[in-house]
């Protein structure tokens, strides 16, 4: 008579072992994020991740604010380049500059990695990238979640998404309501792609240009990889700073869907947001993927961030003060527009002249 073995979770291939020896590992990163309102209220492995409410009876009316957002398929690029502690920034940054576009100051986040196999040390500094990410936004990681999807991912395959709340007073909260006519349109620039358009990017140097990660681009005096994985900017702090220091009307992150489009969705509809392109010069990558590609400049604009990752409005009065906080943050910043009437214009915002060379 032959004898059977009993169906098991490890047979099926998920590892609980090494999921405890990722969040082993992970727990010094963890640490680096903590506030006061997240001190002495239990650590990493709990079934949920406690914030101190308390901290809120300072504000006369506190308006929380939450988001949520991934990566999206720049996750397939860090899988290809095995460099795993980069793409928590981009998380963190999708995420937390969402908030802040209301004023919100971010005050916790928690992550979701869903992986093909654990891998202890892959997912420690994926949440190692994800942990400096909300030290550069201000923020505590309080807790997340690893999920191991055998048969469904590869081995090497993953995703991240993310989600985070924030707080505002009543009073101080930035909408369309506050753009005024006059309102400078400031333009903070972009560290590269971020986070946003990276199908098209590979459909472009991958299937069309044929280009390998490892290739050395003149144009970037690195490799293809290297530019492609360059962190997403995260402006939660410096946005916070500027409205401390001088009087602000909006922000507007700049995602998926262009500059344009996003400066549209914070004007009200009495007002037009107009962009001169000649203020600024994009980096060499938004010019590279268009060439490769031959991709024409309205499907680049609407699809990437052209070298600008976040807009500030503020009254002409205080262009001054706004464009010496973020030089002091070390934001490259300028003057790229202004909010004017709406008259005939049928879209809340556009985009004028030709980019600066």
């Amino acid at each position: 008579m032959s004898e059977t073995t009993g169906a098991s979770y490890a047979a099926a291939g998920v590892d609980i072992e090494a999921g405890d020896r990722a969040v082993e590992l992970m727990k010094e990163w963890v640490k680096k994020t903590r506030r006061p309102e997240v001190e002495g209220l239990g650590g990493l492995g709990g079934f949920a991740g406690l914030f101190d409410a308390s901290a809120l009876k300072r504000y006369e009316r506190p308006l929380l604010a939450s988001a949520t957002d991934g990566v999206g398929t720049k996750v397939d690029l860090a899988r290809q380049m095995g460099v795993y502690d980069t793409i928590g920034h981009d998380l963190v940054g999708m995420v937390v500059d969402d908030l802040v576009v209301c004023g919100a100051e971010p005050l916790f986040m928690t992550d979701y990695i869903c992986v093909g196999k654990v891998h202890p040390e892959r997912v420690a500094a994926i949440v190692k990238g994800i942990a400096e990410g909300c030290v550069l936004a201000g923020c505590a990681l309080v807790g997340g979640e690893t999920a191991e999807h055998p048969g469904l991912l590869g081995p090497d395959d993953f995703d991240v998404a993310g989600a985070g709340t924030g707080v505002v007073e009543a009073d101080r909260l930035l909408g369309p309501d506050r753009i005024r006519k006059g309102d400078a349109v400031i333009a903070m620039a972009s560290s590269g792609l971020h986070s946003n358009g990276y199908s098209l990017v590979r459909h472009v140097v991958f299937d069309r240009a044929g280009w390998s990660l490892d290739r050395q681009v003149e144009e970037f005096g690195r490799t293809l990889g290297e530019e492609l994985l360059e962190p997403t900017r995260i402006y939660s702090l410096d946005c916070l700073a500027l409205t401390r220091t001088t009087e602000v009307h909006g922000f507007s992150h700049v995602t998926g869907g262009g500059l344009a489009n996003n400066l549209a969705r914070v004007v009200p509809d009495s007002l037009h947001a107009t962009v001169d392109r000649s203020t600024w010069t994009p980096g060499a990558v938004f010019d590279v993927v268009g060439t490769a590609g031959q991709v024409e400049r309205l499907e680049l604009e609407k699809t990437l961030n052209m070298g600008v990752g976040m807009i500030a409005i503020v009254p002409a009065d205080s262009v001054d003060a706004a464009l010496t906080t973020l030089a002091d943050r070390g934001v490259d910043s300028w003057v790229a527009g202004e909010i004017t009437d709406r008259g005939a214009h049928t879209t809340g915002a556009a985009l004028t002249g030709s980019y600066a060379r």
